[in-house]
């Protein structure tokens, strides 16, 4: 019998995918063998006759399932970035397969009773800090796995699991077929009005490709967002902005507002069979904020002093509108048309007028750059591993001659890519005993393609983007712990945004971007005078932006502290509208929720407030970097070695103080924003 690829050991370069040979249906097979590996270590661990140690017990589950995370890895990151039907139905067909699976592990209670024995006796065993993360995570995953849960009860919460991991993949599939299902095809140019010539480019290489004539837009950020910011065509404005905000919400095949009720309403069930009031509690007991009420305060704090301000951004823009003739109260389908108007004016600042100085690849190696000159680090272009996708590069990273792990880029858009920017891995960094594995870190993006006459161009917006994606990638790239399930970006949920939000910052400095950010085709450096006006418009509608934030925080908590199911005549669309700040008319039909994969098959759910969490943390950090020098190595290297190495092998409050020798200020992020002095 032919032995399945994906069960072989690769050799290939450092042992990367071989995605030239991995075909679709060996996926479902393999899955199978693994999960019958799997069973098979933790059977064994389960059923020693030896004393439960940390190594005999812990120690060996962290190593128990590695080939099945690598196939699942493998599969669940194809299924969003370079999907087909088969794909899908794969994955369909195989999460009921690998959520029994996960069951079964947490369910099992002789394996449990070694893992608590292991954890009753803590306080006498001979564990270093991240031994005693570990052990704590694995303990919790047991009692949140529903260990404790009598018989008839166990097989029930096993069916509210299965069922939550089959319908967030739906929302997903969902959203993305949703997504892809509208375009607005333009054959008058008289319609192309105020539309930068490069997104014009961008529409009529898309309208080629699908044999079409004129110009064809999609609700893909590189087009869509230049759409609403650029195009004079008010009514096309509206058109594409609510395609945007209904998807998920259209009566078609596509429906996502059932399975938001039955996502919600799951949700809660199984917080309440664990003891919790709501689900948002179940969630937060092991973040940094810790309970509901730290973030609702949390939230409520950052509203009451972003709301003046947003109410301020909105009147002016308002203004400036009527002062040039718009005759009407804004829409949402207005508002980054005149708001983009009011920068021009107010910062002589043209977002298209920066593009020629962000050259994709010159933006890549401005990043790679800025991280050599932090942490030493160096990106070598390696065309001898495989990729799934001919746009797909990847760089081998090296501390010196030391090999640190493979970074894969993956940058446009494509109809089988979800939109959004992510960063994930196909293997996670480990150290266990002798054996060392190094990570394979990817970063997807939906950036303007190159046309047959320019390389893609970002907008700054893009530049912070892959900044912010990338600060995720080093997160990952750079740790040094032992166990896997602390690796990189494996820490409470909202300290995950910090280290990507922190590097978004360098952005606004003019020491890096005179780095990088040089014209296309004159080689010039970014005039200074546009580096002025960046940093002027930093704080630019700083308040609406803050709002918008924070609206889907207080849309996500509001769903998830819930203490009885959603009435099953309430949409979901008028649900979310009851609980958010809308400065501007609600519009009938239209609903960001059933789009919100952040919190519907994401993995935020209870915790998208993460972000701005994370942001207090980013500006204060900083601040340090700010007071020491943007490229200070002492620095550099005390960030890399208390926090980027170190995963979630201690608690992040840890962490923070590691660095900062002290803890957060919770007043930064409203000094960066100008809410206070």
């Amino acid at each position: 019998m032919e032995t399945n690829i994906l069960m072989s050991q690769w050799s290939t370069p450092h042992s990367t995918p071989p995605f030239d040979n991995i075909t679709t249906n060996l996926y479902a097979p393999a899955l199978r063998l693994a999960i019958n590996e799997a069973e098979a270590n933790i059977d064994k661990i389960a059923s020693q006759l030896s004393s439960p140690t940390f190594y005999n017990t812990i120690e060996a589950l962290e190593l128990s399932s590695v080939k099945l995370e690598t196939i699942e890895a493998l599969l669940m990151n194809l299924n969003e970035c370079c999907t087909d039907d088969t794909i899908q139905q794969t994955v369909m067909d195989m999460l009921p397969e690998l959520t029994r699976f996960e069951n079964k592990i947490w369910m099992n209670e002789k394996l449990f009773l070694r893992v608590k024995t292991i954890y009753d006796n803590r306080s006498s065993l001979p564990l270093d800090a991240e031994q005693d993360e570990v052990l704590e995570k694995y303990y919790q995953h047991f009692i949140r796995g529903g260990i404790n849960l009598d018989t008839q009860k166990k097989k029930h919460f096993a069916s509210l699991v299965e069922q939550l991991a089959t319908l967030s993949e739906q929302f997903n599939q969902n959203t993305l077929a949703d997504t892809n299902d509208f375009t607005l095809h333009i054959t008058d140019s008289s319609d192309l009005s105020g539309l930068p010539d490069d997104i014009i480019a961008s529409a009529h290489d898309e309208a080629l490709k699908r044999n079409l004539d004129g110009w064809l837009f999609t609700l893909h950020a590189p087009s869509y967002r230049p759409f609403l910011a650029y195009a004079d065509n008010r009514h096309l404005r509206e058109k594409m902005w609510k395609a945007y905000n209904s998807r998920g919400n259209n009566d078609n095949n596509s429906n996502n507002d059932t399975i938001i009720h039955k996502i919600v309403s799951l949700r809660l069930e199984k917080a309440q069979m664990l003891g919790y009031d709501d689900y948002a509690s179940l969630a937060l007991a092991r973040t940094m904020a810790g309970d509901k009420t730290t973030v609702n305060n949390f939230l409520d704090k950052l509203l009451k002093a972003s709301l003046p301000y947003a109410k301020k951004d909105l009147a002016e823009v308002q203004d400036f509108a009527r002062n040039h003739g718009a005759d009407y109260e804004l829409q949402n389908w207005d508002f980054s048309y005149w708001s983009e108007k009011l920068k021009k004016e107010r910062y002589d600042f043209d977002s298209e007028l920066l593009r020629p100085y962000f050259q994709l690849e010159k933006v890549r190696e401005g990043i790679f750059g800025l991280y050599n000159k932090l942490y030493g680090v160096t990106f070598s272009p390696n065309n001898n591993i495989q990729v799934y996708h001919e746009d797909v590069q990847v760089f081998d990273v090296f501390d010196k001659d030391r090999y640190m792990g493979s970074l894969y880029l993956d940058m446009h858009p494509r109809a089988n890519k979800r939109s959004g920017a992510w960063m994930t891995e196909f293997r996670t960094q480990h150290h266990v005993g002798d054996n060392e594995q190094r990570p394979l870190i990817q970063v997807v993006c939906n950036f303007t393609k190159p046309t047959a006459e320019k390389p893609s161009l970002l907008s700054f917006d893009e530049v912070e983007t892959f900044m912010h994606e990338m600060g995720h990638a080093m997160h990952g790239m750079l740790t040094d712990v032992h166990y896997p399930s602390v690796s990189g970006t494996n820490v409470r949920h909202d300290f995950v945004e910090m280290p990507s939000q922190v590097m978004e910052n360098w952005c606004y400095e003019p020491e890096f971007l005179n780095t990088f950010a040089k014209h296309y085709l004159t080689g010039e450096t970014i005039p200074l005078d546009y580096i002025e006006k960046i940093r002027r418009s930093e704080r630019f509608l700083a308040g609406w932006l803050c709002l918008r934030q924070l609206n889907f925080g207080l849309t996500d908590m509001a769903f998830h502290t819930l203490s009885h199911p959603m009435p099953n005549d309430m949409k979901a669309e008028s649900f979310e509208h009851t609980h958010m700040v809308e400065l501007l008319p609600v519009i009938t039909g239209t609903c960001t929720s059933t789009a919100f994969t952040h919190i519907f098959c994401g993995g935020y759910a209870a915790g998208y407030y993460g972000y701005k969490w994370a942001e207090v943390l980013d500006a204060d950090i900083f601040s340090r970097f700010k007071a020491d020098g943007i490229f200070n190595n002492d620095t550099a290297h005390a960030f890399r070695h208390t926090i980027l190495s170190r995963g979630g092998s201690k608690h992040p409050s840890v962490l923070f103080r590691d660095f900062m020798h002290r803890d957060p200020d919770q007043q930064a992020l409203l000094r960066r924003c100008g809410f206070v002095e």
